[in-house]
């Protein structure tokens, strides 16, 4: 899909649908998967191919830029802002892939790819390809996914990955979580399963595309990608709550919330915290962006920042949905609230990988002058 540059930014574009997407959020949870409108709306407005090469038809946008899109999808609902950034940072493995291979899965404008991490699965080289056998779990947005990605490790052989089209793998039905529900990340299996060489890669390919979005690490770009993510989604909590605030009157108190001395000090604080991680991750990222633009590389020290930054607007968003949920008294408890969903989708996204406290570790190792030894690399 081609868009016009000036006014047809992809934030633009991002903030036309944002509504639409908040008002499907009820659904969203509910049927533990996106709507179709709302799939259509995001594919239709270019937002998982923000990452792919111009070369194949995408964007390949700014990383800064994205960041802002990525937030913008978050702030209207956890689920969705998830999916895109999990589908659109996936998308730059389309930067390394071979380029027959790379035509055929993202040269489509409607392509979206999901994948999981892998179980133990076997792939075994045939005299044209591979059969391929295992399970991969947390597979988010394999409901609207139209291509599945599976790596294959392990036996000493390089990381490997393979693209099955949706319909050649098994779905399985292990997602019953309080948050991030829409994100619908079952788990995927596959018995003996052929794979023509043409749809398999190694992973430890130097890009074929030099842009540098294609020299950040993967991993760092999803550690990023989330922690805007959580931005958005504490920052729609927040906002939430000040509104609640705005209206709220204790019982046998004529004032509203608002006017609470605590409740003045604590949205402060709040604040600051919210401003503060996010602060750091744009200019973590901007450094790093501006670096790798010049160099055409990036360092160990580069890497540690990115690292510090995607992890720390994580652990902070959630603390700031905390203080929100504390705030809004006994009106949090309900599904159907905003604070609500929005404190189930934080705590989860601390949960996953790259929210993992155990990063600052890592971070804390090269700062003292050690090796780091977590996946920074």
């Amino acid at each position: 899909m081609q868009h016009i540059n000036g006014t047809d930014t992809p934030l633009a574009r991002a903030r036309a649908i944002a509504p639409a997407i908040e008002q499907s959020a009820e659904q969203i949870d509910d049927k533990r998967q996106l709507p179709k409108d709302v799939v259509e709306a995001m594919v239709g407005a270019g937002l998982f191919r923000l990452l792919v090469p111009k070369s194949l038809g995408g964007e390949e946008m700014d990383v800064l830029d994205y960041l802002d899109v990525v937030q913008a999808i978050a702030y209207a609902d956890g689920s969705a802002g998830w999916c895109l950034n999990q589908g659109a940072v996936f998308a730059t493995t389309s930067g390394r892939a071979p380029r027959p291979l790379a035509e055929e899965v993202w040269g489509n404008p409607n392509t979206v790819v999901a994948n999981g991490p892998p179980q133990g699965p076997i792939s075994e080289p045939t005299d044209e390809g591979y059969r391929l056998t295992g399970t991969w779990a947390f597979s988010s947005g394999c409901h609207h996914a139209n291509w599945i990605a599976a790596v294959s490790s392990g036996s000493g052989q390089s990381p490997r990955l393979h693209l099955l089209p949706k319909e050649d793998v098994e779905f399985v039905d292990v997602w019953d979580v309080q948050g991030l529900r829409g994100t619908g990340s079952f788990s995927f299996t596959t018995h003996e399963l052929f794979v023509p060489e043409s749809r398999a890669m190694r992973l430890d390919l130097e890009p074929i595309e030099t842009g540098p979005l294609y020299v950040i690490p993967q991993h760092l770009l999803f550690a990023c990608g989330f922690g805007c993510v959580a931005l958005g989604v504490a920052r729609a909590g927040l906002d939430a709550t000040i509104e609640l605030a705005s209206d709220k009157r204790p019982r046998f108190d004529g004032k509203t919330l608002a006017h609470d001395a605590v409740v003045q000090s604590q949205i402060g604080k709040a604040e600051a915290t919210w401003r503060a991680a996010k602060a750091l991750l744009y200019e973590s990222m901007g450094t790093v962006w501006e670096s790798v633009k010049s160099t055409g590389s990036i360092s160990v020290e580069e890497r540690i920042h990115l690292r510090m930054a995607g992890t720390h607007a994580i652990r902070q968003s959630a603390d700031v949905v905390d203080v929100a949920y504390n705030l809004s008294g006994s009106s949090a408890i309900f599904g159907s609230t905003k604070i609500q969903r929005r404190f189930q989708d934080a705590h989860v996204i601390t949960q996953q990988v790259q929210g993992r406290e155990s990063h600052y570790q890592t971070v804390g190792e090269y700062f003292l002058g050690l090796d780091p030894t977590g996946p920074v690399f």
